[in-house]
């Protein structure tokens, strides 16, 4: 029988609550920490290496409802709350800024889709305006030429990726959570009476009521180990940091095509990405490719003409999840009651990781959510072909 993925009913209602493990210790799953142990639930987050070291902390920062597809914007607007609130939760601000995001077009044929989303993100309450080329020039004068149209999003911004996660860990810590880093989890078996047991790689044993698996591009072995598909594809997004220039970037920075993205920190460092890096075979280590360096610099010096010669400081990369149609998966997994699903954010989940966790423990504690997830279920794809398997 195929378990509702809004749904944990057994759970809901006890009158002592339920034992919670997240395997994961990124954004998504420090955040569901947090919100959990601040309502008094006992949650162990066991993390392979430290908190936030993987994708949650070598991305973008980028905080962006913008362009999001339409099944995200609920959950990304509901997140998008939390981060005005982060100091009050969690006592940090996490270098949280809304200078806004402009997305690009380079050709007319861009235009529509532009239009096309200002529509959906108005419908939503967010504040949307297109710009024409020549308004595009008047506003942003430091911007090529070859821009033919743009649309802004007002409330957007960034954060600084290096301090969300290990903020939501000091917090649930704080608020009774145990935290271990460098416990992989080797073994996850089912208690015949409900329940799970996980082997950590130090030798310990952790009972749960329900497990939540957070984690990231590695998330889909757990999901075959109970004869589910959920299939995740591992890829490297390439970033890259200049030296420090004049200030002249306001808002974070997108094309429609997603060449690159590209935003200016206070002390004048541009950091942007776009292409992808390699993956080691053990699938665990990532390094910058030669195909970025010969694309996105050069898109960058396109779009800016000013940065033209602007050394570099740095490339990095890190490993995340995407799945086939881009939306992640979120919710109770339909194989086994109780095991919970949060990954494939396919390189746009920082945003919503702080929202992802408040409905998470709203699930968990409640078995309602409170935002339909159905878009986000994790049964929805087609058992994986045995390639695929093998990867993974």
């Amino acid at each position: 029988m195929t378990l509702p993925s809004f749904s944990i009913t057994p759970f809901a209602g006890r009158s002592t609550l339920p034992r919670v493990c997240i395997i994961g210790g990124g954004i998504v799953g420090t955040a569901t920490a947090f919100f959990l142990a601040r309502a008094g639930c006992p949650v162990t987050l066991l993390e392979r290496d430290t908190v936030g070291s993987r994708a949650s902390g070598v991305n973008f920062g980028g905080v962006r409802r913008h362009g999001r597809a339409a099944e995200e914007l609920p959950l990304a607007i509901r997140s998008r709350a939390i981060w005005d609130r982060l100091p009050d939760l969690i006592g940090h601000d996490c270098d949280f800024a809304t200078p806004g995001h402009l997305r690009l077009a380079l050709a007319e044929a861009e235009l529509e889709p532009l239009a096309r989303w200002a529509g959906i993100g108005r419908a939503y309450g967010l504040t949307v305006d297109l710009l024409d080329a020549a308004s595009v020039r008047r506003a942003y004068p430091w911007l090529s030429t070859d821009i033919v149209g743009a649309s802004f999003c007002a409330g957007d911004g960034y954060a600084n990726p290096r301090l969300v996660a290990p903020s939501f860990a000091r917090a649930a810590r704080a608020a009774g959570a145990t935290i271990l880093e460098g416990h992989a989890v080797t073994g996850l078996v089912d208690i015949p009476s409900g329940g799970f047991v996980l082997a950590g790689s130090d030798g310990t044993r952790h009972q749960a009521d329900i497990v939540v698996n957070a984690a990231g591009a590695w998330s889909a072995s757990l999901a075959i180990q109970y004869g589910a598909s959920v299939p995740i594809i591992a890829e490297a997004p390439q970033m890259f940091v200049t030296e420090p220039t004049a200030r002249r970037i306001g808002p974070v920075l997108g094309l429609v095509s997603g060449g690159i993205y590209l935003r200016q920190t206070v002390r004048g460092n541009v950091i942007f990405g776009g292409e992808r890096g390699t993956i080691a075979p053990d699938g665990l280590r990532s390094r910058p490719s030669e195909v970025g360096f010969a694309k996105t610099p050069a898109l960058m010096r396109q779009l800016i003409p000013a940065l033209a010669h602007v050394p570099l400081i740095r490339s990095w990369t890190g490993i995340e999840g995407n799945t086939p149609d881009g939306l992640p998966v979120i919710g109770q997994c339909a194989a086994r009651l109780g095991l919970l699903h949060a990954c494939g954010f396919s390189g746009h989940g920082f945003q919503m990781g702080p929202g992802v966790g408040e409905t998470l423990a709203e699930l968990i504690l409640t078995g309602n959510p409170g935002l339909d997830l159905s878009a986000f279920r994790p049964d929805r794809f087609a058992p994986p072909p045995a390639a695929r398997v093998a990867q993974h």
